[in-house]
């Protein structure tokens, strides 16, 4: 069992919170779109916005269990974290646009198939660019630190 864990320590975390982040999406979505009739492009925008600040705690403290020792560092992170989830922001509304406002689908379904495709591009996004091991540049912050408190 531990094997197991060891191997997919990253992505079961990730799962976990990325099924969290989806339904915190869909029911702000459909809260908003149905029982307060937003246009539907706007709950998405709100409901998507409010999900990648979620996304983003949770990532960062239990997922990837990212620590940065330098203010840089956390706001290289987390500038590169919402960049991300902008491009695919743009993916889920495209989607939400050509599903419903194109070719009439419900807006929830749309709504459920954007986010599927949204949460494996965000995985590749987060495990590979975002929260990777940063421990160079940690160093290189530190060391340039020094460098000025020296001179």
């Amino acid at each position: 069992m531990k094997e197991l864990w060891d191997k997919y320590k990253d992505t079961i975390p990730y799962l976990f919170f990325g099924v969290l982040t989806t339904i915190v999406n869909i029911g702000l979505f459909t809260w908003f779109a149905y029982p307060l009739h937003w246009n539907y492009q706007i709950a998405n925008v709100v409901a998507y916005f409010l999900s990648v600040v979620f996304a983003y705690v949770t990532n960062k403290l239990w997922v990837f269990d990212s620590h940065t020792s330098t203010w840089k560092a956390f706001w290289l992170e987390m500038g590169s974290f919402f960049l991300f989830r902008a491009a695919s922001w743009v993916i889920d509304q495209g989607t939400m646009t050509i599903g419903v406002t194109l070719l009439g689908q419900s807006k929830f379904i749309v709504k459920i198939i954007a986010n599927v495709v949204v949460v494996v591009l965000n995985y590749v996004f987060s495990k590979f660019i975002i929260f990777r091991k940063r421990e160079k540049l940690d160093k290189a912050d530190k060391r340039l630190e020094n460098e000025k408190n020296e001179a």
